[in-house]
């Protein structure tokens, strides 16, 4: 079969199953299947596929049809300009949470002295697929970075993600902050990476989201249950006890819908934490002390 036969084909299907990237959809699958980049897919549309090919693409087209994330088909999502492998056990990295790292940028060069990267500790919380840690690890080689995760199959992932990427990070299995309450924090600066669970409950996401993980999803009845309960181990945490600690700067990064920010902002300065910015779907908050 041609390849703008089958094209043709797959995205009409993919188009009457409700999917509204049909077009874009079939061209990355065609990319991965045929090892070619879209431009030359598309210069040369009377290719022949071959009955191998056409298997690995009907199967995924399938697949998509049924509106199972392109990202746990293709095992992989792009994240920064960098690809991480996904299964069913993480999310899949969502472009909006890229701004974190443009934000977390944005602190490093503008606030900080880039030149005491050493200094810098920075926590990635519920660390996923590791996109955050990663990435930020491989922006700033000289800053330690940490990584935390409740799920080992999750766990599991973001390690691997990090051997493929060669980036050094330590990751920890257990609750949020948890795992990491002995690190002594002596650094000058510690920062904190927080994209948890923010959706909430009676909140309606689209089919394919609901075939991710609902545990790193939904975030209780108005969506900030685990953002609550990691500012209350900042404030309870031995290592973490922030208050009055002076040359200690410590930054909190968050993810969340911008109706929440208002709720989120409260939950922050009751723990002696100040807003400080906001962008899209981030809020960057400084503690007090």
């Amino acid at each position: 079969m041609r390849l703008n036969e089958w094209r043709v084909k797959a995205e009409k299907k993919l188009e009457l199953s409700g999917i509204t990237t049909a077009r874009l959809d079939v061209l990355i699958l065609l990319e991965d299947t045929s090892g070619k980049e879209r431009a030359w897919l598309l210069a040369h549309q009377e290719t022949m596929l071959n009955q191998k090919q056409l298997k690995v693409l009907n199967k995924q087209i399938d697949r998509r049809a049924l509106h199972e994330p392109l990202a746990y088909i293709r095992g992989k999502s792009e994240f920064y300009g960098r690809e991480f492998m996904v299964t069913p056990d993480t999310l899949q990295p969502r472009p909006e949470t890229e701004t974190m790292i443009t934000c977390l940028k944005n602190l490093l060069y503008n606030k900080l002295d880039i030149s005491k990267t050493r200094s810098w500790k920075i926590v990635d919380v519920g660390t996923g697929s590791g996109c955050l840690a990663i990435t930020t690890k491989l922006e700033w080689p000289d800053a330690r970075v940490y990584a935390t995760e409740i799920n080992k199959d999750t766990l599991k992932i973001a390690k691997q993600n990090a051997t493929k990427l060669k980036a050094e990070v330590k990751f920890y299995l257990g609750n949020l902050l948890e795992p990491i309450y002995t690190l002594q924090p002596t650094a000058y600066t510690l920062v904190l990476l927080c994209n948890l669970p923010y959706v909430p409950n009676s909140h309606t996401i689209n089919q394919a989201a609901m075939q991710e993980p609902k545990l790193a999803i939904f975030g209780g009845e108005d969506g900030l249950d685990l953002y609550r309960k990691l500012f209350e181990q900042l404030n309870t945490g031995l290592e973490f006890r922030v208050k009055g600690e002076k040359n200690k700067l410590i930054y909190i990064f968050t993810e969340s819908l911008p109706f929440q920010h208002k709720a989120l902002a409260n939950i922050a300065k009751e723990s002696g934490f100040m807003h400080k910015k906001t962008d899209d779907f981030i809020q960057v908050f400084q503690n007090e002390g």
